[in-house]
């Protein structure tokens, strides 16, 4: 069966099971074999591990015993209840799993014909950009006759043990495991964009407004396929410690639902249409829940009528999964993961996205203008040596979602290393014809700089005015010394550029009244050797701000610069004024205040109104 995933290893499923069922032998993978560096690097397991297969285990083996479930899930001895909640959350979206373990029902026992039994599974994963298929044999380690990592509560039913089986073949080994983020395991498991959200320093359960707005946001990533998990900080020593209130610290929880529960009994329930935020959880071990508001057996129920709460599918028993109050669980919890499923559809009810991926690396040149790895902006003279990626906003207003992610370093833990880089982001406004690199931060504003850890991901949401910016992702830690740029050839065939100059128009006032209202709409555009930059009109106001930039590469720097203002108009536009600015590198690099100015030459008559700039040229191509 045609898949776009790329094969793990070269490992190509369907040929390895045809040529198993050709020769009647059990797959055994040499890639990830039945032996103790599989396992483990330091800790080994607690007893002697036998690797069996699953008919050695339990009769009538099945990949999923009655479908596939969230209940189906209990963590093993391994520390890894984030990706035990990651499958718990998998399990909730059929059209996530069914990628992740594809072809399943090929891939599922088939009593009826034992001779297509190979021993061999395959799943898929998402790893840096591109979907992976892994290859695994199904020889699962054990103690005593019972798996010893993730299981199911079924004794039959393993796709949860050969998922982890495929998922620890991608880290190295099963140890690599402990102690991961169950965002991470959800975007390897979907594509999808995480984004940590630190409960307990937004305090979004002392401001209602925030909590109101947290919850809104939840419900539509939930009722939109998204997957949210979240756990409790916990110090070194209270890894997976029992609180009173039955939570536990350190540990990963999966939330299975987000709703508006309706209050009160029978009709009058649905006239009043009070409700209640509440969430849903599952705890990986599948024991051991809330005692609190709104747990299994809490006198809270009783508000809600019989219906609602059958459609709730309200259980009394010690399963791992329970309800809390929204508000609880912003005081309680505080850390959450939100992975968000990117809708790029040209044809849904739903908000779309535009979509784009660049892949790029930190790396070290002793040439500056090569080198890209310059650190966070503390560094002020290399900062500016590191990628750099162009985006524009053309709407107005616009909610852009930025992700940072760098390589999973789980791979690495068994020879010592695996810890991430410290990475973050700073994200500039720039001129709107800029087409090439920056060099020098003159009057580009920095609308936005994420936070800087060590995780696998940095995430920022942020709403945007219409323009130009540039993202420069960065490790915290610079790793060059500051040299002065050197400037490089330009093509020969489209004219060498002499100068390069960064004209910044910060705004206008005191302009002449347009209309009969006794205001304008201006506008301002820059224009240099035939180009242009031209800002947003600026409605009913004669004191505009305008913030606009606009670099220009010059072929001829004796041509001057125009900033021409001009009123919007529905039938022809009128002309305001203008200053004609000779752009040399003597010039002052001051914000200047110039008095605007008829067409025609620097000492033509004077109009209206002033403005004001700022102008830098530098004959260094790369200096800006």
């Amino acid at each position: 069966m045609f898949s776009s995933a790329v094969p793990h290893k070269n490992q190509h499923y369907t040929e390895l099971k045809r040529n198993c069922i050709k020769d009647k032998t059990l797959f055994e993978d040499p890639e990830f074999p039945a032996t103790s560096a599989s396992l483990y690097f330091r800790k080994p397991p607690p007893g002697f591990v036998e690797w069996k297969r699953p008919g050695e285990i339990g009769n009538d083996p099945h990949l999923f015993v009655e479908g596939i479930s969230s209940h189906d899930l209990n963590q093993g001895v391994v520390g890894n209840c984030w990706f035990v909640a990651a499958c718990s959350c998998l399990a909730l979206k059929p059209n996530l799993w069914k990628k992740v373990i594809p072809d399943y029902s090929e891939q599922e026992w088939d009593p009826k014909h034992p001779e297509n039994y190979a021993g061999i599974f395959h799943f898929q994963f998402w790893v840096f950009g591109e979907w992976v298929d892994v290859v695994v044999d199904d020889r699962l380690p054990t103690i005593n006759g019972e798996l010893i990592y993730c299981h199911s509560k079924d004794n039959n039913e393993f796709w949860s043990a050969l998922l982890e089986k495929a998922y620890a073949k991608l880290a190295g080994c099963y140890e690599s495991l402990e102690g991961g983020n169950t965002g991470d395991a959800v975007v390897d498991f979907s594509g999808a964009v995480a984004e940590a959200i630190d409960l307990e320093k937004e305090a979004f359960y002392e401001d209602q407004n925030k909590q109101d707005q947290l919850f809104e946001d939840l419900l539509k990533v939930y009722d939109r396929g998204g997957i949210i998990s979240c756990s409790i900080r916990a110090q070194p020593h209270e890894i997976e410690l029992r609180m009173a209130n039955g939570l536990v610290k350190g540990h990963a929880y999966s939330v299975t639902a987000v709703k508006k529960v309706r209050l009160g009994h029978g009709l009058l329930a649905y006239f009043k249409n009070e409700t209640i935020p509440l969430i849903r959880m599952r705890n990986p071990w599948g024991k051991t829940e809330w005692k609190g508001a709104w747990s299994d057996s809490s006198e809270e129920w009783s508000k809600v009528g019989d219906m609602e709460r059958g459609n709730l599918g309200i259980t009394v028993e010690d399963d791992g999964e329970f309800w809390m109050s929204f508000t609880d669980w912003c005081k309680l919890f505080t850390d959450a993961d939100v992975c968000r499923l990117i809708n790029t559809s040209l044809i849904s009810v739903h908000k779309t996205w535009n979509e784009v991926v660049h892949f790029g690396s930190w790396t070290k040149n002793a040439d500056p203008l090569l080198n890209r790895c310059g650190g966070c902006a503390n560094h002020k003279q290399t900062f500016l040596q590191n990628p750099q990626y162009l985006f524009d906003v053309t709407k107005e207003e616009d909610e852009v979602l930025i992700s940072l992610q760098q390589r999973d370093m789980k791979i690495h833990r068994k020879v010592g290393q695996g810890e991430n880089l410290s990475i973050g982001f700073g994200v500039f406004k720039v001129e709107l014809n800029r087409k090439y690199r920056m060099h020098d931060i003159l009057t580009q504003q920095c609308v936005a700089t994420s936070t800087y850890i060590n995780a696998r991901t940095v995430f920022m949401r942020i709403t945007l005015q219409q323009g130009r910016y540039v993202i420069i992702p960065t490790t915290f830690k610079c790793n060059v010394k500051p040299d002065k740029p050197k400037v490089r050839c330009w093509s020969s065939f489209l004219g060498y550029p002499q100068a390069v100059t960064h004209v910044y128009v910060h705004g206008a006032e005191g302009l002449e009244n347009q209309d009969s209202t006794g205001g304008a709409d201006p506008y301002v555009i820059i224009s240099c050797e035939g180009r242009s930059v031209k800002s947003l009109i600026k409605k009913d106001t004669l004191q505009p701000e305008f913030a606009i930039s606009g670099i220009f590469y010059r072929k001829n720097p004796r041509k001057p610069i125009t900033v021409q203002v001009w009123n919007s108009n529905a039938v022809k536009d009128e002309f305001m004024g203008q200053v004609v600015l000779s752009g040399l590198v003597k010039d002052t690099t001051d914000p200047q205040r110039l008095k605007l100015r008829k067409q025609g030459g620097q000492m033509a008559d004077e109009m209206p109104g002033n403005i004001g700039l700022r102008i830098i040229t530098s004959t260094q191509l790369t200096a800006m």
